[in-house]
């Protein structure tokens, strides 16, 4: 049997044995059935920057109508109809939209740490849930959420949409063509430099606690007095975010997961801290995590390099590239490139002139070395291993991934079927960068089991 063979039977039966629901597996059953003409009622739960974001993207989605929407601040609440009409109800408490018998699903969009408890409350209110990444803030809260989807049957999605960009998709053709031969790194940059995108987002002159419900925001995490920096710049702090990792980390493994056919990496570990922004923030502006994917049916043993800067004086970057012994694949903003080396056997002359050792041997030695070579060269002539094409490049259709992400929800919901991003998707994703930030918090090194979901 070959050993990616062996692997693949490995991992099948090892996942059979712990009885954990794979992607393969996943049918969903929708809590109701739809007409032809029925909509898909959905309530917003959190509308910040992307909650607005994903319901301008998410109401474009034929069948689906916008019903009611929770935030704790009021402004925002009031910003809601405006946008959307005065026919979208409006409540600072997400449970009174779980409550109700006619919303079939929600859209999570809140701070990190109310993803999993909302995500588990929702599905155990009979609706579907679409939950912002990472899919939790806590490794202990992922198979929660896993095992709650599993009892409930209903289709939770989770909300990074990397793998949908259509310049992966060729990414992954190429490399499952051999086009870079064998895969060895993986290197993936994540940098800004300006305060937007350091988190440092505006805060509105009315905060306070009159306007906004700060138990609520709260929740579980430490209670303290009102902090507007807190409420309005939540990723800075590790009680609510889950730092770059989190934030941007997670698209990478998204992404990376869908190329590779990944399940994860069995190594994590990491280093940052704050660089830059010294505005109070914990979460680090500067971070790089190593994480080692060992080999398996799908792909070959690689390492993952994962970079992000808050300051980076170049402009920023978002990418991918694959490296290969043949070639490398760069992803960038829709755009794929990808080039090719040229390998070849050295002549005797390149061995006896060149960068190399024989040259370093005694006269005698030299004698004997040359007349071996040269001997092979007669056997086996020198010549191109394999020819180098000319550097490649394609540019993806310009594309809307979030009505792409959120039609194939909706699509699941009406008619049952498989969503690619589930939880154990979204867990396997968003698990290894909570590695990282735990990483760099203490200095160690962890080891992950991607197929059981669990720190060993």
């Amino acid at each position: 049997m070959k050993r990616r063979t062996f692997l693949h039977t490995l991992s099948a039966t090892a996942a059979a044995s712990t009885g954990i629901l794979t992607t393969a597996q996943a049918t969903p059953t929708p809590h109701r059935k739809f007409a032809a003409n029925d909509k898909i009622r959905i309530g917003a739960i959190g509308m910040g920057i992307i909650g607005f974001i994903n319901m301008d993207n998410m109401i474009k989605v034929p069948g689906i109508e916008f019903v009611v929407a929770a935030d704790v601040y009021d402004s925002r609440l009031q910003r809601v109809k405006e946008v959307y009409g005065n026919q979208v109800e409006t409540t600072r408490d997400y449970r009174e939209i779980l409550s109700r018998s006619d919303i079939d699903a929600v859209i999570i969009n809140t701070p990190d740490h109310w993803h999993a408890q909302m995500a588990i409350d929702a599905m155990k209110a009979g609706k579907h849930v679409h939950v912002e990444k990472p899919m939790v803030q806590k490794i202990e809260d992922g198979l929660r959420v896993l095992q709650t989807q599993k009892e409930t049957g209903k289709v939770l999605q989770v909300g990074s949409k990397q793998f949908r960009d259509p310049a992966l998709q060729k990414a992954k053709a190429l490399i499952q063509d051999g086009a870079i031969g064998q895969l060895t790194i993986v290197e993936s940059q994540v940098s800004r430099n300006n305060g937007n995108g350091a988190w440092q987002y505006s805060i509105p002159t009315d905060a306070s606690p009159k306007t906004i419900d700060w138990d609520l925001f709260l929740g579980n995490a430490p209670k303290i007095a009102f902090d507007a920096d807190r409420f309005f710049r939540w990723r800075k702090y590790w009680d609510y975010g889950t730092g770059v990792s989190g934030d941007m980390f997670v698209h990478r493994m998204t992404g990376l997961h869908y190329v590779l056919d990944a399940m994860g990496p069995t190594q994590v570990m990491a280093s940052g801290g704050v660089r830059y922004w010294n505005d109070g923030r914990e979460a680090p502006d500067v971070i790089n995590a190593l994480l080692e994917y060992p080999e398996t049916a799908k792909h070959d043993a690689f390492t993952l390099i994962l970079k992000a800067n808050f300051a980076d004086g170049s402009g920023g970057s978002y990418d991918y590239r694959f490296v290969g012994s043949n070639g490398v694949i760069q992803v960038k903003w829709g755009k794929l490139t990808m080039s090719q080396s040229k390998k070849w056997s050295p002549s005797t002359k390149d061995l006896v002139e060149g960068y190399n050792s024989v040259r370093t041997f005694s006269k005698a030695q030299q004698a004997a070395f040359v007349s071996e070579h040269e001997k092979y060269e007669q056997e086996i002539p020198v010549t191109d291993q394999k020819e180098a094409n000319e550097p490649f490049e394609y540019t993806a259709p310009r594309s809307n991934n979030r009505i792409a992400h959120y039609t194939h929800f909706a699509d699941v919901i009406r008619n049952g079927g498989t969503i690619y991003e589930d939880a154990a998707y979204g867990f396997r994703a968003c698990a290894p960068t909570l590695l990282a930030n735990m990483s760099s918090q203490n200095g160690q090194a962890y080891r992950w089991d991607p197929l059981n979901m669990k720190v060993i």
